[in-house]
């Protein structure tokens, strides 16, 4: 029997994105196996080293040297989902990952707590696309967790017959490419493969999003504070998720939130020359990222000289820093299930 791998991507976001067109394909089109492989850690909000979307993603530095003097949580309360016994049908949950263990816990985690709760005919399994940081966590904890490789060859080894990939990624970029492309390589060792969307796939993801993210700091949102939230940023075209986010937040009053990237733009002067033509009194800051991981807890609420921090500080602003990943967020957990739900009904 011909096995078949389908691969959904929102048609969408060809529209949305200018240059996007090589980023995209029809829903339930077959994965070419050999579309080019590149990384971008989008999983964090991608992506970062973390998902953080968007983390994813963008490649990077690893998250933390060997010399870290800071506690990121104790990784044995995190269930790095590499027990073999599958049964027949998985959902395999492929992220950047972090090394910091408790935003590991509370972001990458309960997105699969969530999804095993929605689908519990299925064993959900974790794999990372971020071989650094698995080294990492190996090296400084004992805990291994898979790659990309190591998870499928264990979906294959345990017989498994459907496999529902499912990224935590933010956007549809360039590691999200690759990663269709590795599960394109073993198509033929299962008989129904499908992959899930990235979570800024279709104008009700970023619409929804947004809905998200406002609602989880409305509480700040008094007409005197800027509330910005930093991604990774990419220098591929799908970084323009970024500048229509601040498009879609403008054009629905939300006049005090301002979005930023780390490596990509809208940049740190940008956002801080679009906060300082307003009138606030404080910043807060928060990533865009699933995890709360190394750009989090450095890049932006470190006490280095260009954090995040710092700089608005130094512009006489009370600075406020939460680190928290969207994958605490209830709403975004929803709709990577939905997403989930979306590449099983693909499947029928």
């Amino acid at each position: 029997m011909k096995k078949t791998l389908q691969l959904l991507l929102c048609l969408g976001v060809a529209a949305m994105l200018t240059g996007c067109s090589t980023e995209t394909s029809t829903s339930s089109s077959s994965v070419p196996e050999e579309t080019a492989a590149a990384t971008e850690s989008e999983t964090a909000a991608p992506t970062e080293p973390e998902t953080e979307a968007p983390t994813e993603p963008e490649t990077s530095a690893p998250e933390a040297d060997d010399a870290e003097n800071y506690n990121t949580g104790d990784a044995a309360l995190d269930n790095v989902r590499n027990q073999d016994e599958i049964g027949e049908k998985e959902i395999l949950v492929i992220s950047f990952g972090t090394s910091f263990n408790d935003s590991r816990r509370l972001t990458i985690g309960a997105i699969e707590d969530a999804i095993e709760t929605a689908f519990p005919d299925y064993a959900v399994r974790r794999g990372f696309t971020s071989n650094i940081i698995i080294d990492h966590v190996q090296q400084r904890d004992g805990i291994l967790i898979d790659d990309v490789q190591a998870a499928l060859d264990r979906a294959v080894d345990n017989g498994v017959k459907t496999l529902i990939v499912q990224p935590t990624h933010l956007m549809n970029g360039l590691e999200y490419h690759d990663l269709t492309a590795e599960v394109a390589q073993y198509a033929d060792a299962f008989e129904h493969v499908a992959i899930g969307e990235p979570l800024l796939s279709s104008e009700d993801d970023f619409d929804r999003v947004i809905t998200a993210i406002t609602d989880w700091t409305a509480d700040y949102d008094d007409g005197e504070t800027a509330i910005v939230f930093m991604g990774h940023g990419t220098e591929a075209d799908s970084n323009g998720v970024y500048a229509k986010m601040q498009e879609m937040l403008t054009d629905a009053g939300k006049t005090n939130y301002f979005i930023g990237t780390v490596e990509a733009e809208p940049s740190l002067e940008d956002v801080l020359a679009a906060v300082n033509a307003g009138d606030h009194k404080r910043v807060v800051l928060e990533p865009l990222m699933v995890v709360a991981g190394d750009h989090a807890n450095n890049d932006m609420a470190g006490d280095e000289a260009d954090s995040w921090k710092t700089v608005f500080a130094n512009e006489g602003y009370e600075v406020e820093c939460l680190l928290r990943g969207l994958g605490e967020n209830e709403d975004i957990r929803t709709l990577y299930t939905e997403h989930t739900q979306a590449a099983i009904d693909s499947l029928h």
